[in-house]
């Protein structure tokens, strides 16, 4: 069999045909993982399913549990944790004590084994955002968080991604509230028409404007 040898020209096909067909493809291909690989595609709807079936609409919503009866360290601290097996049975040791679904807090608080719950939101290592910062500043839970008063599980509901701290920072009105009229876990709060057409920067209670830099812990430590 004879052994087939590419013309001469075929050497200069070869840069146009990377450069017209497959450059645009790999533009094409990199512009779509870039934006559908964004948090706003990639981590808006996740909803993992919780070792126990813990609904936020019937305790933070039906019965209107305040955010902080669970959450107690998020006025006072950069995160805000996840409430101890301790703090489900100061009710669930009278209330529903038969319940099926309620054996694993049963078993965590007789074991002193917590219970593994499942992380919803998540930010990069890089990243530091204080709880307690915002709170004080009249930033809601759900400017972030979303209606988890509604939610039977948490999913997420925004992107929380930098650009989308940035837009906040930018002109926060639509997120601080008046810390003398309200606070920051009512979940019905709206701002007024008044507070989105005010003009200047924002300010919180205590005097302060409440849109420092938004900036990751890896860079401006």
């Amino acid at each position: 069999m004879a052994r087939f040898l590419f013309p001469r020209w075929s050497n200069k096909v070869l840069p146009f045909t990377i450069f017209f067909v497959l450059g645009p493809l790999g533009t094409a291909a990199l512009g779509a993982l870039w934006y559908y690989g964004s948090p706003k595609h990639m981590e808006v709807g996740y909803q993992p399913v919780q070792p126990v079936p813990y609904s936020h609409k019937l305790h933070a919503g039906d019965l209107g549990i305040d955010c902080r009866y669970c959450h107690t360290t998020v006025e006072q601290s950069a995160f805000s944790q996840v409430p101890p097996t301790e703090t489900c049975m100061n009710c669930h040791s009278k209330v529903r004590t038969e319940s099926l679904k309620l054996q694993p807090v049963r078993e965590s608080f007789a074991t002193g084994q917590p219970i593994p719950w499942v992380r919803v939101h998540n930010l990069p290592d890089y990243a530091f955002f204080d709880h307690s910062a915002h709170m004080a500043a009249g930033v809601g839970c759900k400017s972030c968080h979303g209606r988890v008063d509604q939610m039977i599980e948490v999913i997420v509901s925004q992107p929380i991604s930098m650009a989308w701290c940035i837009e906040c920072h930018r002109d926060p009105r639509a997120h601080v509230r008046d810390l003398s009229k309200t606070t920051v876990t009512n979940m019905d709060w709206e701002p007024s028409a008044e507070q989105l057409a005010a003009s200047g920067p924002v300010k919180a209670t205590n005097g302060r404007e409440v849109a420092p830099p938004v900036h990751c812990s890896g860079c401006h430590r």
